[in-house]
Formats: structure tokens, C-alpha cells, sequence
């Protein structure tokens, strides 16, 4: 009776759960040898990821290859007879001072870097009440326009601004304008920009080799209802590094680590060979995004990375920023589990309608899956949620990718950015360097371990070098006042 009674007393005290009672055969000899093979599929499966995945562990060794190779093309970008041929353009901004706490008056910005076009009106008070007040309104751009002709695109951009003058109650007044344009760009002076190439999904027709800022003027003489004075056309790079700038004199580098990825420093006018002048200081945009074009690191790129190259609008360019920023991680890491479950080792083998989508895994989820405090259970939601149905053994291994994926950008980010503050360093002559690194973008704010890698990472490869990281407040917006409004200030000097 014993089988009979424990069947009943189980379903007395568990009534909700169906248990069903399997006689074994042999357990402990056929057991042993189905633990036994269960364990060698399990470290067949191991072997198998750890080396779908080992391309993504750089060694300190291949780091400091790749800020070493970083240092190299930043010095090419800088000379004139190598600019030419760079990857790292090194691209001049025309400026030349940070903020001195002198500032004020009311200005307007412009901020163009994605598929959100922002429109500001920023007041900078100075004096002991020193303060910056900002009013945006957001716009979005149409994919049609993103990739139409320049004329709409600019057309559009003029339409957004007309709406927030008016909404505003500013439509008369002629105020100067900084442009935030988060793309390369060639510049001859402050408020001259020659956009060198599209980048971030961007492809309107008749703009590359032309003026950004003539095309703003023109569109806005097109609508012939307001005037502005565009006094300076602004990186969002720059406008990170002024922002951060304006609370800490000793910030001279400014790092963007989001959808795109960029860095800009204020280097010595006299190492600057393709700009005349010898005295002061200039911001170099340094454009690092395409660093690896000329193939110098196409020895750590992975065949996950040669496919998302492949699949992009401009193959064979960007090749740093397609490893390193939040555009493109998601998609590594799309295509590395398309890859393990061809193999078997994911999704029971089956691969999903969805994950053949490109696009699908977006960079926010990596954040989310990687986040400490989430279980195995809501890292499986995630997964449902984008389709694929996963079991908990899958969750780990998807959770393990994209941690393997976004370690490598972020110490890759690092290695490029140990470059830069060892340069300075040498610019100073100092035997150990103290500066402030200003930082923005998505990637660096909202990923649970991409800024510490990253910290760590330059700490490893500058050792001499103390770095403080500071997150800059709206650098895109308040950056290009503060732009504007400290060239404004050196023009009237300049003028006295």
C-alpha cells in the first residue's frame, strides 16, 4: 500500500499540481550513463560558445595595439601631408576658447544628429546668479526625408524651426543660432561646415561636399518668414566638452558613447599643421568613428562584425564605430545567435521568423538583459517579447553574448580613449596628468556596465594619466549656446 498512500497524501497536500510516478529501470547504472551524457553534450556546448565567442575577449596585449594604432592615426589626421590619406580625419572646428563664466544672453540651437531634430532657445545669465535655462521642442524626421533630397531635408529643418519660433512668440527677433550637426564635417571657419559624408542612416541626396550652414540659409530664404545669425556650426561632441566645460575648467576632451561614437580634445595650435597659427588652443573633431578603415584592425574583427559591415548603408566604413556604439551592437548580437542556434546550441535549433529580422535586437535590450537585477524569468519575457521563445538554458547563453558583445565595445571605447588622454599628456609635457573627460550618449548612460569597463580600461592602458568622467547635461543644446555664446564674446574682443 505504500505507492498507493504517498500518491494520495501528495495529492491531499499539492492539489493544484499533477504528479505522475515513473517506476525507474536500472537507475543507477542507465542514470549514470545518461548523467554522463548529458554532461558531454553540455561541455561539447561550452567548447562550442567559448569559441563562437573568444574573438570578443581582447587581451591587454591587443588593446594597447589598438591605442597604439589610435595614437598613430590621430597624428596622421594632424599632419598636412598625411591628412589627406588619414582615416581619423582630425577635423579642424575653429574653437579656440572654453567658457569663462562671461556668457549671456538669449541664443538659439539647433540639434540634427538623429531620427530627432531638437529646436532650443537658451538663456546664460553670468555673474554670481550664473545660470543656463533652457525651452526645446522636439521634431521628428521622417525616414522619406532622412533619405530624400537635401532641399527637403533643409526645408524641413526650417518648417520645425518657424513652428517653434512661433510657438515661442520669438518670430521677429534675429538671434544668434549655434547648429549642433552630428555629422563629419570639413570646416574652414566657426560658422562653415562642408559635410565630408553622411553617417547614423542619413543618405539626402546633394549635401555631401556641400555648406551645411549655406544650405540652412538658403532654406531659410526659401521660406522667406524669419532671419537668423548663425554664428556657429557644432558637433555634438564639442558641445559635450563645452557643456561639461562651463562647471569644469579642467575638461578638454568630450566623448560621445551612444547611437554613434566620437571624441573631440583641445589640442596645441602648433600640432595642428593643417591650420595656420602657431598660439592658443583649437578643438580637433577627431571623427574616430571611421578608425580601422584602412584595415589596421581588421585582425580583431569578427565575422559577425564582417556580416553587420555588409548589411549596412555604407559597407567598409565607420568600422570602429560599428564595433563600439549602440547603432550596431544589437545587431552583433543578432547575428552571433543566428549563428548558435544554426549550430544547435540555441532555440532548440529552430531559428525564429523574427530573428531573421535585421533590426530586431536593439541595442536597448542588451542593457535591459544585462542588468544585475534581472532574473533569468524576465530575461526570458524579453526574449518572448522579441519572438523567440527560450528556454532558462537559453537565457544564459543569450545574457552571456551580449555581455561578451558589449565588453568588447566598451573596452575598445577605452583603448581609443587612452590614446587621447596620453596625447594630451605629452602636449603638456607632465609626468602625470589630471584632466576631465566630458560624456554623453545612451550607451554610456544607460548600459549597467559599459561606463565602468570603459573606466577601467583607460585606467589600465593611461596609468599616468587620472581621468574624471563627467556626464554632460544636454551638450547637443547647451553645448552649442555656450559655443555660440563664447564666439560672440572672442569676435567682440577681437573687434576691441
Amino acid at each position: 500500500r505504500y505507492a498507493k498512500r504517498l500518491h494520495k497524501v501528495v495529492r491531499r497536500l499539492v492539489p493544484t499540481c499533477d504528479v505522475r510516478f515513473l517506476l525507474s529501470q536500472s537507475g543507477s547504472g542507465r542514470g549514470a550513463a545518461v548523467v554522463t551524457a548529458v554532461a558531454h553534450r553540455l561541455a561539447a556546448q561550452r567548447r562550442r560558445l567559448d569559441a563562437a565567442l573568444a574573438p570578443f575577449l581582447l587581451p591587454p596585449s591587443i588593446l594597447q595595439e589598438v591605442r597604439d594604432s589610435m595614437r598613430a592615426e590621430l597624428e596622421y589626421g594632424l599632419k598636412s601631408e598625411t591628412q589627406a590619406q588619414a582615416t581619423v580625419k582630425m577635423l579642424p572646428t575653429y574653437v579656440c576658447g572654453m567658457p569663462d563664466g562671461t556668457e549671456k544672453g538669449k541664443f538659439l540651437a539647433l540639434d540634427l544628429g538623429g531620427t530627432n531634430f531638437r529646436v532650443l532657445l537658451v538663456k546664460i545669465k553670468s555673474g554670481r546668479r550664473r545660470s543656463v535655462q533652457m525651452y526645446n521642442k522636439i521634431f521628428a524626421i521622417p525616414l522619406e526625408i532622412m533619405q530624400g533630397t537635401g532641399e527637403e531635408l533643409f526645408d524641413h529643418i526650417v518648417q520645425c524651426i518657424a513652428e517653434f519660433l512661433e510657438y515661442m512668440g520669438i518670430k521677429g527677433a534675429r538671434l544668434p543660432l549655434g547648429f549642433t550637426f552630428s555629422f563629419p564635417c570639413r570646416q574652414t571657419s566657426i560658422d562653415k561646415g562642408t559635410l565630408v559624408g553622411w553617417t547614423k542612416g542619413f543618405k539626402a541626396t546633394d549635401c555631401e561636399g556641400e555648406d551645411v550652414v549655406d544650405m540652412l540659409r538658403e532654406a531659410i530664404r526659401r521660406r522667406n518668414e524669419f532671419d537668423l545669425d548663425i554664428v556657429a556650426v557644432v558637433n555634438d561632441t564639442v558641445g559635450t566638452m563645452m557643456t561639461c566645460g562651463y562647471e569644469d575648467p579642467n575638461c578638454e576632451i568630450g566623448l560621445i558613447a551612444g547611437t554613434g561614437t566620437n571624441v573631440c580634445y583641445m589640442e596645441d595650435m602648433k600640432n595642428i599643421e593643417i591650420v595656420e597659427g602657431n598660439e592658443g588652443k583649437m578643438c580637433i573633431n577627431t571623427e574616430w568613428g571611421a578608425f580601422g578603415d584602412n584595415g589596421c584592425i581588421d585582425h580583431i574583427r569578427t565575422k559577425y562584425d564582417r556580416e553587420v559591415d555588409e548589411g549596412s548603408l555604407n559597407p567598409g566604413k565607420q568600422r570602429y564605430e560599428k564595433m563600439t556604439s549602440g547603432m550596431y551592437l544589437g545587431e552583433i548580437v543578432r547575428q552571433i545567435l543566428i549563428d548558435l542556434t544554426k549550430q544547435g546550441l540555441l532555440f532548440r535549433g529552430h531559428i525564429s521568423e523574427s530573428l531573421r529580422k535585421r533590426g530586431i535586437f536593439e541595442t536597448k535590450f542588451l542593457s535591459q538583459i544585462e542588468s544585475d537585477r534581472l532574473a533569468l524569468l524576465q530575461v526570458r519575457r524579453i526574449l518572448q517579447q522579441l519572438g523567440l521563445d527560450s528556454t532558462c538554458e537559453d537565457s544564459i547563453i543569450v545574457k552571456e553574448v551580449c555581455a561578451a558583445v558589449s565588453t568588447r565595445a566598451a573596452r575598445l571605447c577605452g583603448a581609443g580613449l587612452a590614446a587621447v588622454v596620453e596625447k594630451k599628456r605629452q602636449n603638456r609635457g607632465v609626468e602625470r596628468l589630471q584632466i576631465t573627460v566630458g560624456v554623453d550618449g545612451t550607451l554610456y548612460k544607460l548600459h549597467p556596465h559599459f561606463s565602468r569597463i570603459l573606466q577601467e580600461t583607460v585606467k589600465e592602458l593611461a596609468p599616468q594619466c587620472d581621468v574624471t568622467f563627467m556626464l554632460s547635461e544636454d551638450g547637443s543644446g547647451k553645448g552649442a549656446a555656450l559655443i555660440t555664446a563664447v564666439a560672440k564674446r572672442l569676435h567682440n574682443v577681437g573687434q576691441k
